[in-house]
């Protein structure tokens, strides 16, 4: 659902307020941001900028340093894949391949009707259960190709 500007500057207003309008609080307004809006739209960076008075480009800096957030929408169901070195060792780029091909995107796209968004990552730090696959929050760990699709399944 599109909101309409007098809209979009209202609810931005409320996330403002539940944290004091405090400049020092930038990254978890835009974590409510992001919560209420899936992903933080240019409208909605803008309007942050405004509303607390400081530079769109610091806003953007900000959103743009942390990979938890999002420039563009995500699909409901957040897909990461762990390329790190020991998950790497173990098949980690089979694994993601077997995951492209049975969502049909790459790394950093959504589906079509949004429903999916994949991802890698560098290391979640659970290496003795290589190679993982994160879906919604929750790990899996020693994927093999075979087992990629009854966990994708689970999501549809």
């Amino acid at each position: 659902m599109k909101l309409n500007q007098r809209q979009l500057k209202s609810k931005i207003k409320n996330i403002l307020g539940h944290n004091t309008n405090d400049r020092g609080m930038l990254v978890s307004i835009l974590q409510d941001t992001q919560t209420e809006f899936g992903y933080l739209s240019r409208d909605a960076i803008t309007e942050i900028s405004k509303q607390l008075d400081i530079p769109l480009s610091q806003v953007y800096s900000v959103a743009t340093f942390f990979k938890a957030f999002s420039l563009i929408p995500r699909g409901r169901h957040q897909i990461q894949v762990c390329l790190g070195t020991a998950c790497h060792v173990r098949g980690a780029e089979k694994i993601l391949d077997t995951v492209e091909r049975e969502l049909g995107i790459r790394p950093g796209e959504n589906d079509k009707g949004l429903k999916f968004s994949l991802e890698t990552v560098n290391c979640v730090g659970a290496c003795a259960l290589g190679p993982i696959v994160i879906v919604d929050g929750k790990y899996s760990g020693e994927m093999k190709i075979e087992t990629v699709k009854p966990l994708l399944e689970g999501c549809k």
